[in-house]
């Protein structure tokens, strides 16, 4: 899984479908009246998140449920909990998904935003739990890298455990919604995530308008 912007290598030898799976967030307008402040300033999001917390994810499809156990890897879990929290996520378009594979989604409908964030990189976690259906991991581009783009695993992806993707957190409920996430475009859109970060969600409604988004997540509670 890898970063967006200049890096689309395969960054897995083993698993060349991997390649274009990123931790940077993209932007792209037309999303009322634009993106919350606070998404442009990623050094003053900081907080410490609980250790376990729920957020909901609304989607065009229904709503599923990731739960974050912040000893699984507590750097992705400050982040997430952190991009939740300022409604990172609201918008958001599931731009890869291929089937008993990933689904992937963490690139901002705002190019403002994805610019900001593009370099807001965390520390590597140690891989504390497996890329199981179900579980929830963070893309990147290499070591300390990962930035906003996550990935639920459709399938048993342990061999991703041995090249560094540490999950965060696990779906507790709605795993049907994703699976109904729209699939046709497959890794098609993957490798235009440069477009994505420079025109946001306009560029992917006009090249793949038939993919699914969040219309809102909120940390439960």
């Amino acid at each position: 899984m890898r970063r967006a912007a200049t890096t689309f290598l395969p960054l897995l030898a083993v698993a060349a479908i991997l390649a274009g799976c990123g931790g940077s967030s993209n932007g792209g307008g037309g999303e009322g009246s634009g993106p919350p402040p606070e998404l442009l300033k990623p050094g003053a999001l900081t907080a410490r998140s609980p250790r376990t917390f729920a957020i909901d994810f609304a989607t065009t499809k229904g709503t599923f449920v990731v739960t974050v156990h912040r000893a699984w890897a507590p750097h992705g879990a400050d982040r997430i909990y952190d991009l939740a929290k300022a409604h990172f996520f609201d918008g958001v378009e599931f731009f890869r998904v291929v089937p008993n594979f990933v689904v992937q989604f963490g690139i901002s409908p705002y190019p403002a935003v994805s610019t900001a964030w593009e370099r807001a990189t965390i520390p590597d976690d140690p891989v504390a739990a497996h890329n199981t259906r179900g579980a929830v991991s963070f893309a990147a581009a290499g070591p300390n890298s990962r930035t906003t783009q996550v990935f639920v695993n459709l399938g048993d992806n342990r061999s991703l455990d041995g090249s560094g993707f540490a999950p965060v957190g696990m779906v507790t409920s709605g795993m049907k919604v994703v699976d109904a996430l729209y699939a046709g475009y497959g890794d098609a859109p993957t490798a235009h995530q440069g477009e994505m970060q420079s025109e946001g969600n306009a560029w992917l409604e006009q090249h793949y308008p038939k993919l699914d988004s969040i219309k809102k997540a909120t940390i439960e509670g």
